[in-house]
């Protein structure tokens, strides 16, 4: 999914686009080239890709003729994907519908405006004719469908970049800021066309207060859930661990703020459940990537036998499997039903008194009572005599860690959070060495029923005993350092 990094300018009528001969870092300047484009923007009823700031199009003309869907990312840079034009144009390709479920869930998908652009367009070219950057000057024809189409006209300037630097792209922009441009009023074309987009209003806590304070923070953890959503479909790498890790800020941050924002016992029930949906196939990344640092390390006359595509190219089957079950899950009405009560929960939460107020003092007070947590965990674990036990129980002071480090986060309380984070990375990595261990067994199992050598499952099931052990040597040393 290619970058798009853009400035857009709106011009009046009679605007000139300056010659950008000899601006720094550019060799040559092309010609003025002429397209004529017809896109027809896809949406529900309601408009639900569009007040999420997601366009779905299918365009006619110039060099870019197809489906394009754009995801929002950041501010200047969106992601797009391109597919190619389809017989139909009236239905939306499957494999582009599919990417934008967590926005539309399940409703219906159609034609809802159309632009026709007439478009100059001016390359900035490299020493090696490379482009670095396009200027398209588009004069464009907009209309609304509906059961009395509205029309609407006007000029604007887009300055993409292609190949060069951003400060090309500033040089660019303060050339047509020069000639008349001023920055667009509108994030795109459609969002002009289309004006006041229906969105739900959002409540807004008391300045200053502990309310204020949690509902940003699980405001951001929701839009960050469903960003991810269309990655995770295309197993972009390190989507799904994403993914998780807002839904397990989310759920930890319910869980820790529950005397400010209250019953949400349910919603937190169905953030586990999509923690463990994308826990599987992120697991199985994992220890993918493990076992294939392992393997490259070993002197190759260690490694013996099947153990490469035991450890590689099965596990890989398996984790692509889970994806499948991932995929099918936020297809389901479940996931849809999730994403409803998360928009309502950040849209209207229900706060209580105690969320009014002062949000250092309160916030404060819980984020020392989630540490509070971790340590009696600790010392409860100490006090277990039988070892797989105190084992199991240490694992509960992990997650505490990690609880107590994302609530030290929604209250920027960098060295609660760090203190925290240390514990669980220590924990962690015994936590990674004991499941390795467990994984390479079952693999040599079935290594020996297939008649094969198990030589080197042992060889790792010792460097992931070692790894194990030294974690859980090294660990006392950094409690007495974080906590004393």
């Amino acid at each position: 999914m290619p970058i798009e990094i853009e400035d857009k300018f709106d011009v009046p009528a009679e605007f000139a686009v300056p010659d950008m001969s000899g601006v720094r870092g550019c060799a040559s300047v092309s010609r003025t080239l002429s397209h004529q484009l017809v896109a027809t923007y896809f949406d529900t009823p309601d408009l639900r890709l569009a007040a999420r700031g997601v366009t779905l199009r299918r365009r006619r003309g110039g060099d870019d003729a197809g489906w394009h869907l754009k995801l929002p990312k950041a501010k200047g840079a969106r992601q797009e994907i391109h597919h190619p034009l389809t017989r139909s144009a009236k239905v939306v390709p499957p494999e582009l519908a599919q990417l934008v479920l967590a926005y539309t869930r399940g409703a219906p998908l159609g034609p809802v405006a159309q632009l026709e652009t007439r478009r100059g367009l001016v390359r900035l070219f490299g020493p090696e004719e490379a482009v670095l950057a396009e200027i398209a000057d588009d004069r464009v024809k907009g209309t609304v469908f509906g059961t009395e189409p509205v029309v609407r006209r006007w000029r604007e300037v887009e300055a993409e970049l292609k190949e060069g630097d951003r400060e090309l792209l500033r040089r660019v922009a303060k050339r047509l800021r020069k000639a008349g441009a001023t920055p667009a009023g509108a994030s795109s074309k459609l969002a002009r066309l289309l004006g006041d987009i229906p969105v739900r209003p959002l409540a807004r806590p008391e300045p200053g207060s502990a309310g204020e304070v949690v509902v940003a923070y699980l405001r951001d953890q929701v839009n960050a859930l469903t960003a991810r959503d269309p990655r995770v479909r295309l197993a972009e790498e390190d989507a799904v661990h994403q993914a998780r890790v807002a839904s397990r800020r989310l759920r930890s941050a319910l869980k820790a703020f529950k005397k400010i924002v209250a019953d949400t016992d349910e919603v937190q029930g169905e953030l586990k459940w999509l923690g463990e949906v994308l826990g599987e196939a992120r697991d199985l990344e994992v220890i993918r990537d493990r076992f294939a640092r392992r393997l490259d390390a070993l002197d190759p006359s260690l490694v013996v036998g099947e153990v490469r595509r035991r450890l590689g190219e099965d596990l890989l089957a398996r984790e692509q499997e889970a994806y499948g079950r991932i995929r099918e899950a936020l297809s389901g009405e479940r996931y849809f039903a999730l994403l409803d009560a998360l928009d309502a929960l950040v849209a209207d939460p229900p706060l209580t008194p105690l969320a009014a107020k002062d949000a250092a003092k309160t916030l404060g007070t819980i984020t020392d009572k989630g540490w509070a947590r971790v340590v009696r965990f600790y010392e409860e674990a100490q006090r277990v005599e039988d070892l797989a036990e105190r084992e199991t129980a240490m694992h509960e002071v992990r997650k505490a860690a990690k609880r107590a480090r994302y609530t030290a986060e929604v209250v920027g309380a960098s060295e609660a959070a760090k203190r925290a984070e240390t514990v669980q990375e220590v924990l962690g990595r015994h936590q990674d060495g004991v499941v390795a261990q467990g994984i390479l067994l079952e693999e040599a199992a079935a290594a020996r029923r297939a008649g094969e050598d198990t030589f080197t499952y042992g060889v790792l099931a010792g460097i992931e005993r070692c790894e194990a052990d030294r974690a859980h040597a090294e660990f006392p040393g950094v409690w007495a350092r974080v906590a004393p």
